[in-house]
């Protein structure tokens, strides 16, 4: 089936592929970095690591937040001063944020697709399954070498991102314990996951999880983050705790900083 996406579907995409799309002055914190050679990716992948205050005069473990989208001119900053600001006011437990800085974000961010939009946008694709286990095999252990962690751990995306997440929700939920999915960019691939999400529910693990997800005003996207909704509501097993967040007042660029605490202050707390 071919697909037709709107023009602003199309400019969200191509950029989307590219990379992040808006840059902001957020102020760096402190935080460490360290290069990992990775097999499964066959690249160098530059992580950013930000701990909580109390890492350094405790001996207390974390758990951990993963980040795509996580390099220095990315959403590290953003989403470590937004923890900094809700531990300080005592709205959410002390967490370690794990950020993975893009390289070729199309790639490693999308399975597989047979929408011909997607591939004339997108043409480098399909490394969603190897930049999993990247994650899973390489990059969790070596945090876990590193620092105090507990086993709770979980992912927080957006855009394209949110559609990574989504598909690690969906085809591999024993990955994490909790997602967060900020404006998915679930059309992709015919909008597989949206239309198969009924089905793919039923295949969800017996562990419990967290997911929490949101969509914009934009069409081609909060079609189908509502129709996930919907089918969260009809078959969401009595381990999945879930909340949507219906955003038609953001757009696909304001999203993520609009709603980001309440996503976090929801997903991060017991």
């Amino acid at each position: 089936m071919k697909k037709t996406l709107s023009i602003l579907a199309i400019f969200i995409l191509v950029i989307a592929c590219k990379n992040k799309g808006t840059t902001y002055n957020d102020s760096i914190p402190e935080h460490d970095s360290l290069t990992i050679t990775s097999k499964y990716v066959n690249e160098d992948r530059v992580i950013n690591i930000w701990t909580p205050p109390n890492y350094k005069t405790s001996t207390e473990s974390f758990p951990v937040l993963y980040m795509p989208d996580g390099g220095i001119k990315e959403d590290f900053p953003h989403i470590a001063n937004t923890l900094a600001k809700l531990l300080e006011e005592n709205k959410i437990p002390p967490f370690i944020l794990v950020g993975i800085e893009n390289t070729e974000r199309g790639r490693d961010l999308t399975g597989s697709s047979e929408a011909e939009d997607d591939k004339q946008y997108c043409p480098i694709t399909d490394g969603a399954k190897d930049f999993r286990a990247f994650i899973a095999e390489e990059l969790m252990s070596e945090i876990n070498k590193r620092y105090r962690t507990q086993p709770k751990k979980g992912i927080i995306g957006e855009s394209l991102a949110g559609l990574f997440v989504m598909e690690t929700f969906f085809t591999a939920p024993e990955t994490f314990d909790f997602y967060i999915a900020i404006d998915p960019s679930l059309w992709w691939n015919n909008n597989y996951l949206a239309s198969n999400a009924d089905i793919l529910l039923t295949k969800l693990p017996e562990k419990d999880l967290k997911l929490w997800f949101a969509g914009s005003s934009v069409p081609d996207i909060s079609q189908y983050t509502k129709q996930v909704n919907e089918a969260l509501q009809n078959n969401a097993p009595s381990n999945l705790t879930w909340n949507y967040s219906d955003e038609p007042n953001e757009q696909h660029g304001t999203i993520f900083r609009a709603i980001k605490e309440k996503a976090l202050i929801w997903t991060l707390n017991d």
